[in-house]
C-alpha cells in the first residue's frame, strides 16, 4: 500500500506484528515439527492401499489428490508458514504429481498404463488468471486509484459529516462508512485509515470512559461485517461465487449486483445491531465529538478521471444484469483506463496484493483437482449425502467454518470447505427447502466474515487490538455477541433467498 496512504504505518505495524507472532508462537524447531507431520500425513494418504478410503474405484492419481488436500489442510491450520505460500505449494504438487504434464512415472499405473483421469495442467494454471481473480485485480486498482487521488480520504470525510456530533451518531457513522468501504477496498486498508482518522478522536476522549472502546472495536466490526456486502469485499465471497457462477458445474449466473442487493440489508442490519450492541457495552462518558479529517490532497485531472472511472466501475457492477456486462469484464475497466492515463503506472501494480491473489488460486486448484480427477464423483458415489438432514449440514457446517475461521485465514477456511460443500450440496436434493446449495457456499463467507472473537481472527482485529484500548475480553464479548446475530440472521437470509430465487 502507498507511503502516502492514510494508515500506511498501522499496515507496516500489522505485517511487522503478524510476522513476529507467527515466529514466536512457532520457533524454528516447532515449525520443523508441524511441517513434518503435513509431510508425513501426506505421504501416508499417498501411499496407502486404495481400498483403505473406502471409496470405490479410485485410483492413485485421486489419492495424491487426497494427499494434496491434507497437505494444505494442516498447513493452514497449523499456521507454521503464511498462507498463501502453503498455496503456491499446493498447486506445484498437483502439476507434478496428478496432471497431464507431471512426471513421466506418476502418469502410468504399475502396468505402464496412462492415467486417464489426470488434471490438465492448463486448467490448474489458468487458475492464476480465473475471472474470477480479474475481478479481485479490478478492485484492488480502484483502491490503489482511490489512495492516490485522495478519493478515499474525500468520501470518508464526506460520509462521515451528515453523523454531526453527538458521540453514538459518531459510532453509527464510522460503523457504516467502515463497513461501505470494506466493500470495495481490503478490509485491512480500510482498517488502517479509519484508525488513523479515529487516532485523535481517541486521545481526546476521558481517559476513564467506555466510549472510546465501542470506538475502536467499531473499526474492526464495520471491516470484518463490511465486506459481505459485494463479491470482492473478501476472499470467501470470491471463491464462494467462483463455484456457483462455474459455467462447468452449477452455473448460477449470480451477479455483483444481485449479490449486493441479498447482501448489503444483511450487513446493514449487522451493522445497526453491532451500533445498538456498542453503545450500550461500552456508552460513551463524553456526549459530543469534534472529528476533524484533513485532507491534504491536491485535485488535477487525473484525480477526476478516477472520480469517473470509479462511479462508472460501480454503477456497471451494480447493473451487470441489466447492461448483460459481466462484473468480471467490468473489473477490466478501470485497469485500461487509469493506466492508459497514466493513473496507475507499473509501480503502483507492485502495490496489489499479490499474496492473497494467489491464496485465492490455490483455492481454485484444490476444486479443479478434485472434479477433473473423478474425485469429487466418487465422493458422491460413495457418501449417501441424500440421507443426510439438510438443517444438519447446515448448522453443522456453519459452526465449523466459524470456529475454524477465528484460529485461521478465513480465505484458507473457504479453501477448504467450499469444494467439500459444492459436492454435498449439489446432490442433496432435499437442501432446495433451505436455499439450496447457495446456502451452504455463501453460508461459509457469512460465517468467515462475522468470525471476529479474537486479535489473531483479522487483520483488522490485529490493528485495533494495537491500540491498547482493546481488552481481550471486550473484543471476545462483541466477537461472540456479532458472531450469533451473524450467524442466525446471515443464514435466514440465504434461506429466504435462496427459495425465492434472489441468489
Amino acid at each position: 500500500m502507498f507511503k502516502n496512504f492514510h494508515g500506511y504505518h498501522l499496515l507496516e505495524s500489522y505485517h511487522h506484528w503478524k510476522h513476529e507472532h507467527r515466529m514466536s508462537r512457532n520457533p524454528l524447531g516447532i515449525r520443523g515439527v508441524k511441517i513434518a507431520i503435513a509431510v508425513i500425513v501426506t505421504l501416508l494418504l499417498w501411499f496407502i492401499p486404495a481400498s483403505s478410503y473406502g471409496l470405490t474405484g479410485i485410483n492413485a492419481v485421486e489419492q495424491r489428490v487426497i494427499g494434496v488436500f491434507a497437505f494444505a489442510a494442516l498447513m493452514w491450520l497449523f499456521d507454521a508458514v503464511p498462507a498463501w505460500t502453503t498455496s503456491m505449494v499446493v498447486v506445484v504438487l498437483l502439476l507434478f504429481s496428478a496432471s497431464d504434464s507431471a512426471l513421466w512415472f506418476l502418469q502410468s499405473d504399475d502396468a505402464g498404463v496412462k492415467f486417464e483421469n489426470l488434471v490438465k495442467y492448463k486448467a490448474l494454471l489458468s487458475c492464476f488468471a480465473d475471472p474470477t481473480i480479474m475481478l479481485f485485480i479490478g478492485g484492488f486498482i480502484i483502491a490503489i486509484a482511490a489512495t492516490k487521488s485522495g478519493l478515499d480520504v474525500k468520501l470518508a470525510k464526506t460520509m462521515l459529516a451528515p453523523f454531526g456530533t453527538k458521540s453514538e451518531n459518531v459510532l453509527l457513522g464510522f460503523l457504516l462508512v467502515t463497513g461501505l468501504f470494506s466493500m470495495f477496498i481490503s478490509n485491512t486498508a480500510t482498517a488502517a485509515m479509519m484508525l488513523t482518522f479515529l487516532a485523535p478522536v481517541l486521545k481526546a476522549l476521558p481517559a476513564d470512559g467506555k466510549g472510546k472502546i465501542g470506538l475502536a472495536l467499531a473499526i474492526p466490526i464495520g471491516a470484518n461485517i463490511g465486506g459481505m456486502g459485494t463479491p470482492i469485499g473478501t476472499p470467501p465471497n470470491a471463491i464462494a461465487l467462483k463455484y456457483l457462477n462455474d459455467p462447468d458445474g452449477m452455473n448460477l449466473g449470480i451477479g455483483f449486483g444481485q449479490w449486493m442487493m441479498v447482501m448489503v440489508p444483511l450487513t446493514l442490519l449487522l451493522l445497526v445491531i453491532a451500533w445498538y450492541m456498542l453503545k450500550t457495552v461500552f456508552p460513551f462518558k463524553q456526549k459530543t465529538i469534534n472529528l476533524v479529517i484533513e485532507d491534504n490532497h491536491k485535485s488535477d485531472w487525473r484525480n477526476y478521471v478516477v472520480y469517473v472511472t470509479f462511479a462508472v466501475t460501480i454503477l456497471l457492477w451494480l447493473t451487470d444484469s441489466i447492461t448483460g456486462v459481466n462484473a468480471n469484464v467490468v473489473a477490466m475497466l478501470p485497469l485500461g483506463v487509469l493506466t492508459i492515463t497514466g493513473v496507475i503506472t507499473k509501480r503502483d501494480l507492485e502495490e496489489i496484493s499479490w499474496s492473497i491473489l494467489w491464496m485465492i488460486a490455490g483455492a481454485f486448484a484444490l476444486g479443479v483437482a478434485l472434479n477433473q480427477t473423478g474425485l469429487a464423483q466418487h465422493l458422491i458415489e460413495s457418501i449417501p449425502f441424500s440421507s443426510w438432514s439438510p438443517i444438519m449440514v447446515i448448522v453443522g457446517s456453519g459452526l465449523i467454518c466459524y470456529l475454524m475461521a477465528n484460529f485461521i485465514s478465513h480465505t484458507a477456511t473457504a479453501a477448504l470447505f467450499v469444494p467439500i460443500l459444492a459436492i454435498v450440496g449439489t446432490n442433496m436434493e432435499t437442501l432446495s427447502v433451505y436455499g439450496g446449495v447457495g446456502t451452504l457456499l455463501i453460508g461459509v463467507a457469512v460465517c468467515s466474515s462475522v468470525a471476529m472473537v479474537l486479535p489473531i481472527s483479522t487483520p483488522p482485529n490485529a490493528l485495533a487490538d494495537a491500540t491498547g484500548l482493546i481488552k481481550q475480553k471486550d473484543m471476545v464479548k462483541t466477537g461472540l455477541i456479532m458472531g450469533f446475530f451473524g450467524l442466525l440472521l446471515g443464514y435466514v437470509v440465504l434461506i429466504i433467498s435462496g427459495k425465492y430465487g434472489l441468489l
